[in-house]
Protein backbone atom coordinates (compact mmCIF):
# COMPACT_ATOMS: atom_id res chain seq x y z
CA UNK A 1 0.00 0.00 0.00
CA UNK A 2 2.97 2.08 -0.04
CA UNK A 3 3.26 2.75 4.02
CA UNK A 4 4.56 0.78 6.48
CA UNK A 5 2.49 -1.26 9.20
CA UNK A 6 3.33 -2.62 12.95
CA UNK A 7 4.07 -5.90 10.55
CA UNK A 8 7.68 -3.79 9.27
CA UNK A 9 8.61 -3.22 13.53
CA UNK A 10 10.17 -4.79 16.35
CA UNK A 11 7.94 -3.04 19.34
CA UNK A 12 9.34 -5.05 21.75
CA UNK A 13 10.73 -2.52 24.44
CA UNK A 14 10.02 0.40 22.06
CA UNK A 15 8.09 3.77 22.65
CA UNK A 16 5.54 4.17 20.35
CA UNK A 17 3.54 7.51 19.63
CA UNK A 18 0.03 6.31 18.68
CA UNK A 19 -2.80 8.59 17.25
CA UNK A 20 -6.10 7.13 17.53
CA UNK A 21 -9.96 8.88 16.38
CA UNK A 22 -11.72 8.30 19.61
CA UNK A 23 -14.08 11.58 19.19
CA UNK A 24 -17.00 10.47 20.73
CA UNK A 25 -20.85 11.47 20.92
CA UNK A 26 -21.42 13.86 24.34
CA UNK A 27 -24.29 14.61 26.30
CA UNK A 28 -24.98 18.21 25.99
CA UNK A 29 -26.36 18.34 29.57
CA UNK A 30 -24.12 16.37 31.41
CA UNK A 31 -20.56 16.13 29.14
CA UNK A 32 -20.38 12.44 29.55
CA UNK A 33 -19.63 10.20 26.59
CA UNK A 34 -22.61 8.77 25.10
CA UNK A 35 -20.92 5.61 23.06
CA UNK A 36 -17.91 3.89 23.13
CA UNK A 37 -18.20 2.27 19.60
CA UNK A 38 -15.43 4.47 18.39
CA UNK A 39 -12.91 4.02 21.36
CA UNK A 40 -13.40 0.37 20.90
CA UNK A 41 -12.52 0.61 17.24
CA UNK A 42 -9.11 1.99 18.71
CA UNK A 43 -8.29 -1.39 20.92
CA UNK A 44 -6.74 -4.00 18.40
CA UNK A 45 -3.98 -1.57 17.34
CA UNK A 46 -3.34 -0.55 21.30
CA UNK A 47 -3.50 -4.64 22.87
CA UNK A 48 -1.11 -5.40 19.88
CA UNK A 49 1.72 -2.74 20.38
CA UNK A 50 1.91 -3.95 24.32
CA UNK A 51 1.22 -7.32 23.88
CA UNK A 52 4.66 -6.84 21.64
CA UNK A 53 5.61 -5.30 24.60
CA UNK A 54 5.94 -2.14 23.49
CA UNK A 55 5.54 0.92 25.59
CA UNK A 56 2.19 3.07 24.26
CA UNK A 57 0.94 6.73 24.17
CA UNK A 58 -1.58 7.56 22.79
CA UNK A 59 -2.61 11.03 21.51
CA UNK A 60 -5.73 11.84 20.62
CA UNK A 61 -8.62 14.60 20.30
CA UNK A 62 -12.35 15.04 21.20
CA UNK A 63 -15.04 17.63 19.90
CA UNK A 64 -13.08 21.25 18.87
CA UNK A 65 -12.28 24.55 20.87
CA UNK A 66 -15.40 26.81 21.68
CA UNK A 67 -17.92 23.72 21.15
CA UNK A 68 -19.47 21.69 24.17
CA UNK A 69 -17.84 18.09 23.32
CA UNK A 70 -14.39 19.97 23.84
CA UNK A 71 -13.60 18.48 26.86
CA UNK A 72 -11.12 16.54 28.60
CA UNK A 73 -10.17 12.43 28.00
CA UNK A 74 -10.28 11.19 31.18
CA UNK A 75 -13.25 9.22 30.80
CA UNK A 76 -12.02 8.07 27.49
CA UNK A 77 -9.16 6.73 29.28
CA UNK A 78 -11.34 4.87 31.57
CA UNK A 79 -13.38 3.25 28.39
CA UNK A 80 -10.21 2.10 27.12
CA UNK A 81 -9.26 0.25 30.62
CA UNK A 82 -12.54 -1.74 30.29
CA UNK A 83 -11.51 -3.00 26.58
CA UNK A 84 -8.23 -3.37 26.85
CA UNK A 85 -8.66 -5.07 30.40
CA UNK A 86 -5.73 -3.21 31.59
CA UNK A 87 -5.12 0.51 33.38
CA UNK A 88 -4.39 3.30 30.96
CA UNK A 89 -3.36 6.20 32.62
CA UNK A 90 -4.68 9.48 31.64
CA UNK A 91 -2.37 12.02 31.77
CA UNK A 92 -3.10 15.89 32.16
CA UNK A 93 -0.51 16.96 29.98
CA UNK A 94 0.92 16.61 26.32
CA UNK A 95 3.68 17.82 26.25
CA UNK A 96 4.84 19.32 29.23
CA UNK A 97 6.74 18.81 32.43
CA UNK A 98 4.61 16.44 33.53
CA UNK A 99 3.73 14.35 30.30
CA UNK A 100 7.85 14.06 29.78
CA UNK A 101 7.98 12.37 33.35
CA UNK A 102 5.15 10.05 32.27
CA UNK A 103 6.43 9.28 29.49
CA UNK A 104 10.28 8.78 31.28
CA UNK A 105 8.86 6.43 33.72
CA UNK A 106 6.66 4.27 31.27
CA UNK A 107 7.57 0.25 32.11
CA UNK A 108 7.01 -2.23 29.05
CA UNK A 109 3.68 -2.74 28.37
CA UNK A 110 2.03 0.14 29.73
CA UNK A 111 -0.30 2.67 28.03
CA UNK A 112 -0.84 6.51 28.47
CA UNK A 113 -3.13 8.40 27.55
CA UNK A 114 -2.37 12.03 26.79
CA UNK A 115 -4.10 15.13 27.29
CA UNK A 116 -7.04 16.09 24.26
CA UNK A 117 -4.54 17.50 21.98
CA UNK A 118 -6.39 20.01 20.31
CA UNK A 119 -5.42 22.10 23.45
CA UNK A 120 -2.53 22.52 21.61
CA UNK A 121 -2.72 26.11 19.86
CA UNK A 122 -1.38 24.97 16.76
CA UNK A 123 -2.87 21.58 16.28
CA UNK A 124 -5.37 22.22 13.59
CA UNK A 125 -3.29 24.22 11.30
CA UNK A 126 -3.58 23.35 7.78
CA UNK A 127 0.08 22.87 7.20
CA UNK A 128 2.25 20.42 5.41
CA UNK A 129 4.02 17.66 7.38
CA UNK A 130 7.14 19.51 7.21
CA UNK A 131 5.99 22.39 8.73
CA UNK A 132 4.66 20.61 11.13
CA UNK A 133 7.77 18.92 12.41
CA UNK A 134 8.66 22.78 13.43
CA UNK A 135 5.91 23.07 15.96
CA UNK A 136 6.78 22.38 19.56
CA UNK A 137 4.71 19.92 19.47
CA UNK A 138 6.64 17.93 17.69
CA UNK A 139 10.10 19.02 18.08
CA UNK A 140 9.48 18.39 21.82
CA UNK A 141 7.70 14.80 22.03
CA UNK A 142 9.86 13.17 18.81
CA UNK A 143 12.74 12.55 20.31
CA UNK A 144 11.34 10.71 23.56
CA UNK A 145 9.84 8.01 20.67
CA UNK A 146 11.34 5.10 18.82
CA UNK A 147 7.66 4.66 16.11
CA UNK A 148 5.13 6.81 15.43
CA UNK A 149 2.07 5.06 14.56
CA UNK A 150 -1.00 6.59 12.98
CA UNK A 151 -4.54 4.20 13.50
CA UNK A 152 -7.09 7.71 12.71
CA UNK A 153 -8.75 7.18 9.95
CA UNK A 154 -11.59 9.53 10.70
CA UNK A 155 -8.80 11.91 11.25
CA UNK A 156 -6.98 10.95 8.07
CA UNK A 157 -8.50 13.79 5.52
CA UNK A 158 -7.07 16.56 8.34
CA UNK A 159 -3.40 18.04 7.90
CA UNK A 160 -3.21 18.42 11.49
CA UNK A 161 -0.16 18.84 13.50
CA UNK A 162 -0.62 15.19 15.15
CA UNK A 163 -1.53 13.51 12.41
CA UNK A 164 1.38 14.64 9.89
CA UNK A 165 4.51 16.25 11.77
CA UNK A 166 5.68 13.22 13.47
CA UNK A 167 5.84 11.18 9.90
CA UNK A 168 8.16 13.95 8.46
CA UNK A 169 10.95 12.91 11.34
CA UNK A 170 10.50 9.30 12.76
CA UNK A 171 9.82 6.23 11.26
CA UNK A 172 6.34 5.83 11.16
CA UNK A 173 3.68 3.21 10.38
CA UNK A 174 -0.26 2.68 10.03
CA UNK A 175 -2.42 0.86 12.77
CA UNK A 176 -4.44 -1.76 11.89
CA UNK A 177 -7.98 0.15 12.08
CA UNK A 178 -6.02 2.16 9.47
CA UNK A 179 -4.95 -0.83 7.56
CA UNK A 180 -8.27 -2.26 7.32
CA UNK A 181 -10.46 0.65 6.90
CA UNK A 182 -8.10 1.52 3.94
CA UNK A 183 -8.06 -2.53 2.24
CA UNK A 184 -11.70 -2.71 2.70
CA UNK A 185 -12.60 0.31 1.44
CA UNK A 186 -10.70 -0.29 -1.80
CA UNK A 187 -12.52 -3.65 -2.30
CA UNK A 188 -15.73 -1.55 -2.00
CA UNK A 189 -14.82 1.40 -4.25
CA UNK A 190 -12.48 -0.27 -6.77
CA UNK A 191 -13.01 -3.69 -7.24
CA UNK A 192 -16.36 -5.07 -5.85
CA UNK A 193 -18.28 -8.25 -6.49
CA UNK A 194 -21.11 -7.75 -8.70
CA UNK A 195 -23.81 -6.52 -9.14
CA UNK A 196 -22.85 -4.07 -6.42
CA UNK A 197 -25.72 -1.06 -4.56
CA UNK A 198 -24.59 1.59 -3.05
CA UNK A 199 -26.99 3.54 -0.79
CA UNK A 200 -27.12 6.77 0.26
CA UNK A 201 -29.51 7.79 3.18
CA UNK A 202 -29.88 10.90 5.89
CA UNK A 203 -27.32 12.72 4.27
CA UNK A 204 -27.42 16.52 2.87
CA UNK A 205 -28.06 16.23 -0.90
CA UNK A 206 -24.63 18.05 -1.90
CA UNK A 207 -22.52 15.63 -0.31
CA UNK A 208 -24.52 12.68 -2.15
CA UNK A 209 -24.57 13.96 -5.19
CA UNK A 210 -20.85 14.56 -5.07
CA UNK A 211 -20.25 10.82 -4.58
CA UNK A 212 -23.42 9.68 -6.92
CA UNK A 213 -20.96 11.50 -9.67
CA UNK A 214 -18.42 9.99 -9.37
CA UNK A 215 -19.01 5.92 -8.31
CA UNK A 216 -22.47 6.15 -11.23
CA UNK A 217 -20.01 6.53 -14.30
CA UNK A 218 -17.81 3.42 -13.03
CA UNK A 219 -19.09 -0.08 -15.05
CA UNK A 220 -18.87 -1.70 -11.45
CA UNK A 221 -21.37 0.33 -10.22
CA UNK A 222 -25.21 -1.56 -10.74
CA UNK A 223 -27.32 0.37 -8.58
CA UNK A 224 -27.67 3.21 -6.41
CA UNK A 225 -30.29 3.68 -4.05
CA UNK A 226 -31.32 7.36 -2.71
CA UNK A 227 -33.44 7.83 -0.20
CA UNK A 228 -33.42 10.13 3.22
CA UNK A 229 -32.99 13.79 2.71
CA UNK A 230 -30.44 13.37 -0.18
CA UNK A 231 -33.11 10.97 -1.54
CA UNK A 232 -36.60 13.18 -1.19
CA UNK A 233 -33.95 16.06 -2.08
CA UNK A 234 -33.14 14.41 -5.21
CA UNK A 235 -36.99 14.44 -6.21
CA UNK A 236 -37.22 17.79 -5.52
CA UNK A 237 -34.68 18.99 -8.22
CA UNK A 238 -36.59 16.86 -10.66
CA UNK A 239 -39.55 19.07 -10.19
CA UNK A 240 -41.24 16.70 -7.49
CA UNK A 241 -43.50 17.93 -4.70
CA UNK A 242 -42.40 16.50 -1.57
CA UNK A 243 -44.16 18.55 0.97
CA UNK A 244 -43.19 22.24 2.16
CA UNK A 245 -41.85 20.72 5.37
CA UNK A 246 -39.06 18.31 3.85
CA UNK A 247 -38.77 20.93 1.09
CA UNK A 248 -37.75 24.12 3.70
CA UNK A 249 -34.89 21.79 5.04
CA UNK A 250 -33.63 20.80 0.93
CA UNK A 251 -33.52 24.28 0.57
CA UNK A 252 -31.02 25.16 3.43
CA UNK A 253 -28.57 22.52 2.12
CA UNK A 254 -29.10 23.15 -1.63
CA UNK A 255 -25.78 24.66 -3.52
CA UNK A 256 -26.22 26.58 -6.64
CA UNK A 257 -26.34 24.30 -9.25
CA UNK A 258 -27.48 20.95 -7.31
CA UNK A 259 -30.50 21.32 -9.35
CA UNK A 260 -28.63 20.84 -12.74
CA UNK A 261 -26.63 18.01 -11.45
CA UNK A 262 -29.39 15.84 -10.00
CA UNK A 263 -31.43 16.23 -13.27
CA UNK A 264 -28.37 15.62 -15.53
CA UNK A 265 -27.10 12.19 -13.32
CA UNK A 266 -31.40 11.63 -13.81
CA UNK A 267 -31.25 11.79 -17.85
CA UNK A 268 -27.54 9.84 -18.12
CA UNK A 269 -28.14 7.67 -15.37
CA UNK A 270 -31.17 6.60 -14.72
CA UNK A 271 -31.01 2.96 -15.36
CA UNK A 272 -28.69 2.77 -12.07
CA UNK A 273 -30.37 5.18 -9.65
CA UNK A 274 -33.35 3.95 -7.56
CA UNK A 275 -35.30 6.85 -6.08
CA UNK A 276 -38.61 7.34 -3.59
CA UNK A 277 -41.72 6.31 -4.59
CA UNK A 278 -43.69 6.82 -1.65
CA UNK A 279 -42.85 8.60 1.50
CA UNK A 280 -43.82 8.33 5.05
CA UNK A 281 -45.02 11.10 7.52
CA UNK A 282 -46.79 11.81 10.86
CA UNK A 283 -50.04 12.60 10.96
CA UNK A 284 -51.44 13.30 14.71
CA UNK A 285 -48.88 11.32 16.13
CA UNK A 286 -49.61 7.84 13.26
CA UNK A 287 -47.74 7.20 10.48
CA UNK A 288 -49.10 7.30 6.75
CA UNK A 289 -48.37 6.97 3.71
CA UNK A 290 -48.09 8.24 0.50
CA UNK A 291 -47.19 7.98 -3.40
CA UNK A 292 -44.90 10.54 -4.64
CA UNK A 293 -47.10 13.39 -5.89
CA UNK A 294 -50.02 12.86 -3.32
CA UNK A 295 -48.17 13.84 -0.15
CA UNK A 296 -49.88 16.66 1.66
CA UNK A 297 -48.83 20.15 0.56
CA UNK A 298 -47.15 21.04 4.47
CA UNK A 299 -45.75 17.48 4.85
CA UNK A 300 -42.42 16.28 6.01
CA UNK A 301 -41.16 12.88 5.43
CA UNK A 302 -39.93 10.86 7.92
CA UNK A 303 -39.35 7.42 6.31
CA UNK A 304 -39.54 5.88 2.77
CA UNK A 305 -43.00 4.07 2.26
CA UNK A 306 -43.78 0.20 1.80
CA UNK A 307 -43.20 0.70 -2.19
CA UNK A 308 -39.78 2.14 -1.60
CA UNK A 309 -38.54 -0.38 0.66
CA UNK A 310 -39.96 -3.46 -1.62
CA UNK A 311 -37.98 -2.15 -4.13
CA UNK A 312 -35.19 -1.06 -2.29
CA UNK A 313 -35.16 -4.67 -0.61
CA UNK A 314 -34.98 -6.00 -3.98
CA UNK A 315 -31.87 -4.79 -5.66
CA UNK A 316 -30.25 -5.43 -2.11
CA UNK A 317 -30.98 -9.23 -2.08
CA UNK A 318 -29.86 -9.37 -5.43
CA UNK A 319 -26.71 -7.78 -4.62
CA UNK A 320 -22.89 -9.87 -3.83
CA UNK A 321 -21.69 -6.14 -2.53
CA UNK A 322 -23.80 -3.46 -0.56
CA UNK A 323 -22.54 -0.57 0.54
CA UNK A 324 -24.58 1.93 2.66
CA UNK A 325 -23.99 5.75 3.97
CA UNK A 326 -27.04 6.97 6.51
CA UNK A 327 -30.38 5.57 7.24
CA UNK A 328 -33.06 5.70 4.62
CA UNK A 329 -35.24 7.33 7.32
CA UNK A 330 -35.60 8.58 11.21
CA UNK A 331 -34.90 5.74 12.90
CA UNK A 332 -34.61 7.01 16.22
CA UNK A 333 -38.63 7.58 16.30
CA UNK A 334 -39.92 4.20 16.26
CA UNK A 335 -42.90 4.67 13.68
CA UNK A 336 -40.51 5.88 11.28
CA UNK A 337 -37.92 2.70 11.52
CA UNK A 338 -39.09 0.87 9.64
CA UNK A 339 -37.66 1.94 6.17
CA UNK A 340 -34.02 1.13 8.03
CA UNK A 341 -35.34 -1.84 9.60
CA UNK A 342 -36.27 -3.61 6.60
CA UNK A 343 -33.16 -2.01 4.65
CA UNK A 344 -30.66 -3.39 7.36
CA UNK A 345 -32.40 -6.75 7.34
CA UNK A 346 -32.47 -7.28 3.79
CA UNK A 347 -28.30 -6.34 4.02
CA UNK A 348 -27.55 -9.07 6.58
CA UNK A 349 -29.75 -11.66 5.05
CA UNK A 350 -28.53 -11.22 1.56
CA UNK A 351 -25.30 -12.73 2.49
CA UNK A 352 -23.42 -9.48 0.77
CA UNK A 353 -20.34 -8.36 1.65
CA UNK A 354 -21.54 -5.37 3.56
CA UNK A 355 -20.03 -2.03 4.57
CA UNK A 356 -21.78 0.75 6.71
CA UNK A 357 -20.24 4.02 7.35
CA UNK A 358 -21.17 7.02 9.19
CA UNK A 359 -22.26 7.87 13.01
CA UNK A 360 -25.71 7.62 11.99
CA UNK A 361 -25.24 4.04 10.05
CA UNK A 362 -23.82 2.64 12.93
CA UNK A 363 -26.18 4.17 15.31
CA UNK A 364 -28.81 2.79 13.25
CA UNK A 365 -26.78 -0.90 13.71
CA UNK A 366 -26.16 -0.60 17.33
CA UNK A 367 -29.98 0.31 18.25
CA UNK A 368 -30.81 -2.55 15.72
CA UNK A 369 -28.36 -4.91 17.23
CA UNK A 370 -26.99 -5.47 14.16
CA UNK A 371 -23.54 -4.26 14.31
CA UNK A 372 -21.69 -7.40 14.63
CA UNK A 373 -23.85 -8.57 11.54
CA UNK A 374 -22.14 -6.30 8.36
CA UNK A 375 -18.87 -7.62 7.40
CA UNK A 376 -17.52 -3.58 8.10
CA UNK A 377 -18.80 -0.49 9.71
CA UNK A 378 -16.23 2.10 8.81
CA UNK A 379 -15.15 4.96 11.51
CA UNK A 380 -14.92 7.71 8.48
CA UNK A 381 -17.31 10.35 8.54
CA UNK A 382 -15.74 12.96 6.19
CA UNK A 383 -12.67 10.54 5.52
CA UNK A 384 -14.54 7.92 4.16
CA UNK A 385 -16.42 10.54 1.86
CA UNK A 386 -13.21 11.69 0.88
CA UNK A 387 -11.65 8.41 0.29
CA UNK A 388 -15.02 7.42 -1.83
CA UNK A 389 -14.54 10.42 -3.98
CA UNK A 390 -10.28 9.15 -5.20
CA UNK A 391 -9.73 12.82 -3.59
CA UNK A 392 -5.91 12.67 -1.55
CA UNK A 393 -5.85 11.97 2.11
CA UNK A 394 -2.94 13.58 3.90
CA UNK A 395 -2.68 11.17 6.80
CA UNK A 396 -1.24 8.04 3.83
CA UNK A 397 0.45 10.59 1.69
CA UNK A 398 2.10 11.67 4.77
CA UNK A 399 2.83 7.82 6.04
CA UNK A 400 4.07 6.83 2.18
CA UNK A 401 6.89 9.91 2.23
CA UNK A 402 7.83 8.65 5.70
CA UNK A 403 8.26 5.39 4.27
CA UNK A 404 10.26 6.43 2.00
CA UNK A 405 12.36 8.18 4.21
CA UNK A 406 12.52 5.64 6.85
Amino acid sequence: MGFHTLDDFDLHGRKVLLRVDINSPVDERTLALEDGSKILSSVPTIREIVDRGGKVVVLAHQGRPGDYDFIPLNEHANYLSRYLGRKVRYVDDIFGGHALKAIDAMAEGECVLMKNVRYFGEEQASRSPEEHARSDLVKILSPKFDIYVNDAFASSHRSHASLVGFTAVMPSAAGRLLEKEIKTLSEVFQSPSRPSTYIFGGKKLSDALSAIEKLVTKDSVDHILIAGLAGYGFLWCLGKAVGAGTEDLIRKDVAEGDVERAKRLWTDHADKLILPSDAAVDEAGERREYAIGSLPEAASVLDIGEDTIARFVDAVMHSKTIFLSGPPGVFEREKFARGTEALYAAIVESGAFSVIGGGHSSAAANKLGLMDKFSYCSTGGGALERFMLGKSMPVIEALKESAKRF
